[in-house]
């Protein structure tokens, strides 16, 4: 069973970049990502960044950051990590 380490918790900031590039940092995972959408749990919740021709070119989870791309149309938070205990996984967090 794989163990995570704890992390100091970091600030989280959303910059976005004429709706082309963005910059997050406070990234505790990258979920899950495909042209359409990419899927972030953050220090704030999940974060689902919509769009289209969207990619992660720069994930460092290591220091929580993650540089995205693409044409984004939609961001939006969801507070469904909040309470997760350490070890759930995602359908576990998912399917509450």
């Amino acid at each position: 069973m794989e163990e995570r380490q704890l992390v100091k918790p970091q600030n989280h900031r959303l910059v976005i970049n004429n709706r082309k590039t963005g910059t997050v940092t406070g990234v505790l995972d990258v979920l899950s990502f495909d042209l359409n959408e990419i899927l972030l749990e953050t220090e704030q919740g999940m974060l689902m960044v919509k769009g289209t021709d969207m990619h992660v070119n720069r994930l460092n989870l290591e220091k929580g950051e993650v540089d995205l791309a693409g044409n984004i149309d939609n961001i939006s938070y969801s507070d469904i990590h909040s309470g997760v205990k350490a070890g759930e996984n995602l359908l576990s967090k998912l399917f509450r």
